[in-house]
C-alpha cells in the first residue's frame, strides 16, 4: 500500500488552495456559505443565524477518545469545537458552545498553531466540529499548518446541513465527512432546529461528499484515511425517522457506508419543551433502529458506546 497523503497537501502543492481560499472569503461579504443564505458582510462584522462574523471563534480542543473507532484510534482524534452553528438543534449536547457562544475568536495563524499542536499530540486527524459557518477560516489557515509540516487527515464533522456550493470548494481538500443525518421528516426539523427544509439540504450535501471521498477507507492499524462515516441520532419514539434514512443511504450512497447509529440522545438544552422529546432513548428503540439499519444492507456499523435509560 502507497504511503497516505492528505488531499489538501496535493492542493496546497498545486496551489489549488489559494483559489478556494480566495473563493470562500468573497462570499462571507455577502454570506450565503450555508442553507441560511443570511447575506449579511461578515467581513464588516455583520453576523447571521451563525452569530459569527470575519473570524472564527473556537470554544475548545483536545484529543477526543469518545469519536468513532476508526478516529480515536490509541492516541484520540484532534478535535477542534467550534463555537455557534448554523443548525441550532433545541436539544444541543453541547447548547453553551452553540446556542450561548462559549469561546474565543482565533487568527488564522492561532488556528494553524491548534492544528500543529493537536497533531504533536498524537493525534490520528484534526475533526473540525460544527465547521459549516467557518470553512473560510479553514481554508486560510491550512496552508500556514502545511508549511509547518501539518500531515494529517481533516475530518469535516458536521450536522449535514451543508451547501453543495460550499462542499465543492472542500473538494480535494477534505480526507474524511462526518455528517448527521438528523431527521427525515420536515415537521421534526422544524421544531427542533426551524430547518424544515433539512431532509433536502442533508440528502444534497451527503451525496456531494460521497462524490468526493467515497466510502470510508481504514488502514491496517484500524484508521481512517478517506471516506464519509455517518452519523445518525436516534430519538425517542421514532422521531428521528431512521428506516427512510437508512433506505436514502443505502440506495444513493452506498450500501458499504460506514454507519454509527448513535444511542447517546439525552434531553439537553430546549428539548423538554417539544412533544415526545422530553427523555433519553430506550434500549428497544435503539435495538430496532439498528434493526432498520441493518435491514437496508448497512452492516459497517460503528459499536455503541453508551448506557441506556430503562422505561
Amino acid at each position: 500500500m502507497q504511503p497516505f497523503e492528505p488531499a489538501y497537501l496535493r492542493a496546497h502543492k498545486r496551489s489549488e488552495l489559494r483559489e478556494k481560499i480566495r473563493q470562500a472569503l468573497s462570499i462571507q461579504s455577502d454570506c450565503t456559505l450555508c442553507p441560511r443564505q443570511c447575506h449579511v458582510d461578515r467581513i464588516a462584522g455583520e453576523t447571521g443565524f451563525c452569530n459569527t462574523a470575519a473570524m472564527a471563534v473556537v470554544a475548545a480542543y483536545d484529543a477526543h477518545f469518545g469519536e468513532e473507532a476508526p478516529l480515536t484510534g490509541r492516541h484520540g482524534s484532534g478535535t477542534i469545537f467550534f463555537t455557534h452553528c448554523n443548525l441550532l438543534c433545541a436539544f444541543c449536547q453541547n447548547y453553551d458552545i452553540s446556542h450561548q457562544g462559549a469561546g474565543t475568536p482565533v487568527t488564522d495563524e492561532e488556528l494553524a498553531a491548534i492544528m500543529l499542536r493537536l497533531q504533536r499530540q498524537g493525534c490520528h486527524n484534526i475533526n473540525f466540529v460544527s465547521p459549516s459557518h467557518v470553512v473560510p477560516q479553514i481554508l486560510s489557515s491550512l496552508p500556514l499548518a502545511v508549511e509547518e509540516g501539518l500531515n494529517i487527515p481533516l475530518v469535516y464533522n458536521t450536522g449535514g446541513y451543508d451547501s453543495v456550493e460550499t462542499l465543492k470548494l472542500l473538494d480535494g481538500v477534505v480526507d474524511i465527512y462526518m455528517p448527521d443525518f438528523k431527521f427525515w421528516d420536515a415537521d421534526i426539523a422544524r421544531l427542533t432546529c426551524d430547518a424544515a427544509d433539512y431532509r433536502r439540504i442533508a440528502c444534497q450535501a451527503l451525496v456531494e461528499m460521497h462524490r468526493q471521498v467515497g466510502d470510508l477507507i481504514i488502514d491496517g492499524q484500524g484508521i481512517a484515511r478517506r471516506g464519509i462515516l455517518l452519523r445518525h441520532l436516534v430519538l425517542p419514539h421514532g422521531l428521528a425517522g431512521t428506516p427512510q434514512v437508512m433506505q436514502f443511504v443505502a440506495e444513493k450512497l452506498s450500501k458499504n457506508t460506514y454507519v454509527n447509529v448513535m444511542a447517546q440522545y439525552r434531553p439537553c438544552g430546549r428539548a423538554a419543551q417539544i412533544e415526545h422529546l422530553g427523555r433519553s432513548i430506550t434500549s428497544e428503540e435503539y435495538n430496532e433502529a439498528v434493526s432498520q439499519t441493518k435491514e437496508q444492507g448497512l452492516t459497517r456499523l460503528d459499536q455503541p458506546k453508551r448506557v441506556f435509560a430503562t422505561w
